[in-house]
């Protein structure tokens, strides 16, 4: 993989999204779907393909109040990491 990989010391994600082969908006709205239930403080880990997952994970933690903790390019699309807010 290109990025750089996720540190093994990194808590384990309450929840790990597979969204791989999904355009956009797809990611996004299922992101939100999957955080909604979720406590705050929950730690979701998205993996994308879709180029536009770059701009629009971001782009949706800053307009719904969750952090992103890390963004990583992989060979194939992104993984993000997001604390639910």
């Amino acid at each position: 993989m290109s990025g750089q990989p996720i540190d093994r010391a990194d808590p384990k994600p309450d929840l790990i999204l597979d969204l791989r082969g999904l355009k956009c908006p797809l990611p996004v709205l299922r992101t939100r779907k999957a955080l909604k239930p979720l406590g705050p403080g929950a730690l979701v880990e998205i993996k994308t393909t879709d180029p536009l997952a770059g701009l629009d994970i971001p782009h949706m933690c800053n307009e719904d109040g969750h952090v992103l903790v890390s963004s990583v390019r992989t060979e194939t699309g992104h993984r993000f990491r997001v604390r639910r807010g």
